[in-house]
């Protein structure tokens, strides 16, 4: 990706200059969790059988049992040892690779697989920690930092919010306010903030299908809505997994362009799928309107000595310069990335 403050402006004649100096956070997009003891990660990428963009999760946490973790552990090493191996001997090039990410179940799980994959360190974009919580944040966050530590380059951290303390009403501003203060203190290795909706479901036995999006389920919606409130002014935070990957007549795709209609509007950005069928729709969507594209571009390049206000390119509705200055901003910075819908 190119320098977007001087190539992006040059580019397109814009004057402002972006002040977003870490798009990273943005580039997650479409995250495919994979169970870790999948043994046929190198042969997909290999194949170039997934839509790009996209990122990948190895998955230590729900999608292994108890009697499994050695052997996936196991299996990470033996799956970015060969997709180390396809680089040397260029059959595979650095660019055409995905973010990978390693989600475990603890702390510590964090700090031993990094140690068997310290070799492999190169691959790794961080770690995704599941049920971040005020019971486990400060340990979580050491890790990170014993991590960083022993790295030779920056690994990020994930957490996800989907633990049970945060659906008691009574007390969930002050836990989402807690565990926003523990982030705070690693803003710098805070890559994206995620939210674990079908978790957060499961405490009331509810599952939407895929003519429903997450935002019919009003007890879930509410909860989202608190932690957009209070996460997404100064992180990105990615939308909650769609499970439908197929039907007869294509109705999860639909359903899945619905929610992240509703996720966008709401402030979400990218989107944890689990299914690679799942990913070309979701980068279809993370694709910028030209009207947006083109009025973000007028925001960012205004000049009047005066007025601070003028119509849209369209005509069709108002761009105030101080109003809409940050969504203009993340508006290119998306563009940049996913790239404009014709």
């Amino acid at each position: 990706m190119y320098n977007f403050s001087t190539e992006f402006t040059k580019k397109h004649h814009c004057s402002h200059i972006i002040n977003f100096e870490n798009t990273a956070p943005y580039t997650v997009g479409a995250l495919l969790y994979c169970p870790a003891l999948n043994t046929k990660i190198t042969d997909m990428l290999l194949q170039n059988s997934v839509g790009h963009p996209f990122s990948l999760a190895l998955c230590l946490e729900d999608s292994i049992s108890d009697n499994a973790i050695k052997i996936a552990e196991e299996q990470i090493v033996h799956t970015l040892n060969g997709i180390f191996q396809l680089l040397a001997s260029g059959q595979l090039i650095q660019s055409a690779l995905p973010q990978i990410f390693i989600r475990v179940r603890s702390a510590s799980q964090a700090i031993t697989v990094f140690n068997k994959i310290k070799p492999y360190q190169s691959l790794l974009s961080g770690f995704i920690l599941p049920k971040y919580s005020l019971n486990w944040a400060e340990e979580y966050n050491k890790s990170i930092l014993e991590i960083n530590r022993m790295a030779n380059k920056k690994i990020y951290m994930l957490p996800i919010i989907e633990s049970g303390d945060v659906i008691n009403l009574s007390t969930r501003h002050e836990t989402l306010a807690g565990i926003k203060s523990y982030i705070d203190t690693m803003s710098e290795y805070v890559l994206n903030v995620r939210i674990g909706g079908n978790d957060f479901c499961k405490h009331f036995g509810i599952r939407r299908s895929y003519d429903e999006t997450i935002y019919d389920i009003l007890p879930i919606a509410n909860i989202l809505t608190d932690i957009l409130t209070v996460f997404s002014m100064d992180y990105v935070v990615s939308g909650p997994v769609w499970e439908y990957f197929d039907s007869p007549n294509g109705e999860w795709s639909d359903g899945l362009k619905k929610e992240i209609k509703r996720d966008k509007l709401n402030g979400f950005i990218g989107k944890t799928v689990i299914h690679p069928n799942q990913i070309q729709v979701v980068n279809q969507c993370l694709k910028v309107e030209k009207a947006d594209f083109e009025d973000a571009l007028s925001i960012l390049s205004f000049k009047s000595d005066h007025l601070l206000v003028a119509k849209s390119n369209d005509g069709k509705r108002m761009n105030e310069i101080k109003t809409h200055t940050k969504w203009a901003e993340k508006i290119v910075i998306l563009a940049n990335i996913y790239g404009v819908k014709e």
